[in-house]
Formats: C-alpha cells, sequence, structure tokens
C-alpha cells in the first residue's frame, strides 16, 4: 500500500498537528472539518505550528512553508476524501458523534480507502461496523506536541487486516513517528494504561496527606530519572481532564468514597480558582517558572 493523500478529519489542536506533521513529510494533506468557519479558525494554528517547527526541529522557513502548502481544506466531506488513501479522524470523543461520522465516511470514501482513528479513551471495536469496511479500519493515537512527543500507538481490533495494520505502522514511521504496534485492543493504549494509574497513586498520596505535590514529584524524579514528576505531568495534561478522569469512573460504579473527595478537592481549590495547570499560568505549580524545574529541586 503506497499512501500520497491523506485525509485529516477534525482541525482542533491534534488533528492540526496530525495535519501539519503529515505535510511536513512530504503528503498531500487535506484537512476536513464540518463548516469552513471552524476551518478558518483553526488555520491560525498553523501559524503557531510553523514558528515551533524552526524553534523545536530547527526547520527552515522555506521547509515550514512548502509544508503549509501541502495543506488544503475542505468542510464537503465527499470532496475532502476524494482522492483519500488513508483517513485520519480527530473528531471530538463522543460515542454517536464518531458513529454518525464513520457511517458517513463509509458511503463517501473510496473503496481502497483506510480510515484511522486517533481516540484516546474508545476502542475500533466501537465503531468498525459503523465504517462500512471493519477490515480497514484501526486506532492510530498520537501524543500532544506530536514534532517532539512523536509516539504513534497503532492498536487494530480483532477485525483488521494485517496487510492494513502493517500499511499503517510504515505510514507512522513515514512521517517521522515510532511506531508502537499494538496487537490487541487495550483502553488507554499502552501509554494511558502506564501512566494513569501512576497518576492516580500520586493524587491518592496528596489526598490523604501523605505528602504534598512537591515532596511526591521530588521522589519520583529522584528514584527514577524522570524529567518530571506525577503533578508536574497533571499540570500539562491539565487539571480539569484529571476530574473528568475521576468523574468518569464514579459514573462507571467504581465503588470508592476517596474518588468523590479527590473530585471535589481538584474543583474547589483547583479548576474554581481557575489554577487549570501550565494553560492558565497556574496548577500545582507556578509557571513559566516551575519549583520543579528550579536546579536545586532535587538537591533536598
Amino acid at each position: 500500500m503506497n499512501f500520497k493523500n491523506i485525509t485529516v478529519a477534525g482541525s482542533g489542536v491534534l488533528g492540526s498537528q496530525i495535519a501539519y506533521q503529515t505535510a511536513f513529510s512530504g503528503f498531500d494533506v487535506t484537512v476536513y472539518d464540518v463548516t469552513d468557519e471552524a476551518l478558518e479558525q483553526n488555520k491560525k494554528r498553523y501559524e503557531t505550528l510553523m514558528k515551533r517547527y524552526q524553534e523545536d526541529l530547527h526547520a527552515t522557513e522555506e521547509e515550514v512553508k512548502e509544508a503549509y502548502e501541502r495543506l488544503s481544506f475542505s468542510s464537503d466531506l465527499k470532496e475532502a476524501v476524494k482522492n483519500a488513501d488513508l483517513v485520519i479522524e480527530a473528531i471530538p470523543e463522543v460515542v454517536k458523534i464518531k458513529t454518525e461520522f464513520y457511517s458517513q465516511l463509509g458511503k463517501v470514501a473510496p473503496e481502497h480507502t483506510i480510515f484511522a482513528t486517533n481516540t484516546s479513551t474508545l476502542l475500533p471495536s466501537q465503531f468498525a461496523e459503523a465504517t462500512g469496511r471493519p477490515e480497514k479500519f484501526l486506532a492510530l493515537h498520537f501524543a500532544n506536541e506530536i514534532w517532539k512527543n512523536n509516539t504513534a500507538e497503532i492498536m487494530k481490533h480483532p477485525g483488521t487486516d494485517e496487510s492494513v495494520f502493517q500499511a499503517v505502522i510504515e505510514f507512522a514511521k513515514a512521517i517521522g513517528m515510532v511506531a508502537l504496534p499494538l496487537h490487541k485492543e487495550q483502553p488507554g493504549y499502552i501509554l494511558n494504561s502506564l501512566l494513569v494509574p501512576l497518576l492516580e497513586a500520586a493524587e491518592m498520596l496528596w489526598l490523604n496527606e501523605v505528602a504534598d505535590p512537591e515532596t511526591i514529584d521530588k521522589t519520583w524524579m529522584i528514584a527514577t530519572g524522570a524529567p518530571k514528576g506525577p503533578f508536574a505531568i497533571l499540570d500539562i495534561v491539565g487539571i480539569t481532564t484529571a476530574y473528568n478522569v475521576v468523574n468518569a469512573k464514579i459514573a462507571a460504579g467504581v465503588k470508592d468514597e476517596r474518588l468523590k473527595k479527590l473530585a471535589n478537592l481538584l474543583k474547589t481549590e483547583y479548576i474554581d480558582k481557575g489554577k487549570l495547570g501550565v494553560a492558565t499560568g497556574e496548577g500545582f505549580y507556578k509557571y513559566p517558572n516551575p519549583s520543579y524545574a528550579d536546579p536545586n529541586f532535587l538537591k533536598g
């Protein structure tokens, strides 16, 4: 399978990153969103990305401009996918919205087109039948700031054709990612299956007043050599996301009174006070100069 034309559905934070990284790697990319207004609004993201690629990757002005010129934009789904070899979906994490999207996509995309979902919380098997081509469908999950955090978790469902799985692995490598194949479906993939329990354990140590966030982070950083501790990571992920994860467990029927206390603490002491993490300049740490970044932080 030789991918040339890629369509990215969804022009939000990660969708725009996926589109630009793919174009920067030499592919022709069409960005689809539901309205022209949404596309116009999100074009601003590419100005920021072009600057970041120059700063972080030392790309030349010519290189970032050429990448942008490989992008085209459309709010007509049929038009957006008419030449697509691969469609990468990065739309909201809502089952109904994704199901309806795939039902429409399956009707208008060329027969050979492969579909990949960037979902981080849902499983591809939930949408496989809606695509109308379950054998050509799988998950392709990227980390935020993909030009630096260049992981691509490729996860198949039981009906994914092996040749499709291998083709998407090769595509991920072709756009500068480290391809991480998952041979079975796993909620949270590899990264979040490891990370979420760590963050939860840290939150419980804090909730139970065993130690404060700085001490917990310091312990983790010194003992493992990690560049950041769990509370620094929570600030990057965002306190609102952490709060939503806790509430999702409560809604799923997990019986643990500590979860309610944790949700309340995150809401009243952080969210309600506008301390949402790095994005607002304060969370567990204050930015742009958090204490964990101080060279003396690990010295006592």
